[in-house]
């Protein structure tokens, strides 16, 4: 926890401050590069994992997909509601707040006000194919892999393509305290595919050289093998891999 938090924010944890991460920063410092679409989206893992909005307005929090095989739930409008009686109930909710928003003026009000305003935005946002998978011929899908990770990689790719400012991927379960062997090749096998796949999407449509693609990981293993055939924690050395974006290839630091 302690390394992930880290990675994520360059900050030690502390009890008195949450950081934001780093997807917060780019949105913070550079804005959003697609009016409609979310600029910080994460893909697996936890919803409450570290690398949030942190001191930052809620609005930079990260958009958290479980499955990137399902798309963007809940963007649809309710097939009982037509889009002027949508209209209508948003006009009336905003009637009824109007009192509460002036008599409490608070940063926190204004932000939720502004995060419910972009989810209507994002309803009627033509960029929405962005999460439909489907769209891909078939043999872009299978170079991905049939993996929830190789998924997530393809999603990615076109999450930059619509303007996506920060995306994280997430391949958990490196924890290889038991079996290691057999661990690390069943973990590596979709990391190598999807990894090399999106690194050859990008660079062919254009997008490499303006993005940075990073491996990023909270500590290394032991280079002992332990008594259950695994590899213990080894926080003192790791390794990261950064691709695209300007880096100067081929090296290693």
């Amino acid at each position: 926890e302690q390394g992930t938090y880290f990675m994520h924010t360059s900050y030690e944890q502390r009890g008195t401050i949450k950081h934001p991460g780093l997807g917060a920063w780019l949105n913070s410092m550079s804005g959003k590069t697609n009016s409609t679409l979310p600029g910080n989206i994460r893909i697996g893992g936890s919803n409450n994992a570290p690398g949030g909005a942190g001191f930052f307005d809620s609005k930079y929090e990260p958009l958290h997909l479980g499955d990137p095989n399902k798309g963007l739930p809940y963007v649809k409008r309710h097939k009982n509601i037509s889009e002027i009686e949508l209209e209508e109930r948003l006009a009336i909710a905003q009637m009824m707040d109007l009192s509460f928003h002036k008599k409490y003026p608070a940063k926190k009000v204004k932000a939720y006000h502004d995060v419910y305003d972009e989810a209507i935005r994002l309803m009627t946002s033509q960029d929405l194919e962005a999460f439909n998978l489907n769209k891909e011929p078939q043999s872009v899908r299978n170079r991905y892999g049939d993996t929830k990770f190789g998924k997530g990689c393809l999603l990615a790719r076109r999450l930059v393509e619509h303007g996506v400012r920060f995306i994280e991927v997430t391949h958990g379960g490196w924890d290889t305290h038991n079996d290691n062997h057999d661990q690390v090749a069943n973990l590596c096998n979709p990391l190598d595919q999807s990894v090399s796949a999106l690194l050859d999407d990008l660079h062919y449509r254009g997008l490499l050289e303006e993005t940075l693609v990073v491996i990023g990981t909270e500590f290394g293993r032991t280079p002992k093998i332990n008594q259950n055939a695994g590899r213990d924690h080894h926080p003192k050395v790791f390794s990261c891999v950064l691709a695209g974006g300007g880096i100067q290839g081929g090296q290693v630091y």
